[in-house]
């Protein structure tokens, strides 16, 4: 199944505004998704630029979202666990929370990924984009992205 995934900063395929990157405030864009199918339990978010000169480098790692979770707002804090019991996991630059589009060169692609679970995942706070894809092995039951460009 697909979610679907949206956010009020940039449309798919679009370039995402400065504010939401090195060169600006570095906070995430809101987000909203539909489509999440019955018996989803947790929501997972990956977030990640393929384009990055040293392979892919993940910028945003966010689990065990509550099921009854349909978005995120603007300018989510970068702790490891949120009020809402979320956990962050950390991004390549090794820190909890968002981290902003800041390519050396050139226009690269950030995708946001998003993950409906069947479960919540035994994964404490700090994980890292390998260990959140092998915890979310065989738990996946919809997801959807919203791909966004950035160049300085």
């Amino acid at each position: 199944m697909t979610l679907s995934l949206t956010s009020n900063a940039f449309a798919a395929g679009q370039n995402i505004p400065s504010k939401y990157s090195c060169l600006g405030r570095e906070i995430s864009p809101d987000l909203e998704w539909t489509g999440a199918p019955a018996g989803t339990k947790s929501f997972a978010m990956i977030v990640d630029d393929p384009d990055a000169p040293a392979g892919t480098w993940v910028h945003w790692i966010i689990y065990n979202i509550p099921a009854a979770t349909n978005s995120l707002p603007e300018a989510m804090p970068a702790g490891s666990q949120l009020s809402d019991g979320s956990l962050q996991g950390r991004n390549s630059s090794g820190n909890f929370g968002y981290n902003g589009p800041c390519p050396p060169s050139g226009t690269h692609r950030y995708f946001f990924k998003l993950f409906a679970l069947d479960s919540l995942l035994d994964l404490s706070s700090g994980a890292n984009g390998d260990q959140l894809l092998k915890a979310m092995k065989g738990h996946i039951v919809a997801q959807g992205e919203l791909m966004g460009t950035f160049s300085k």
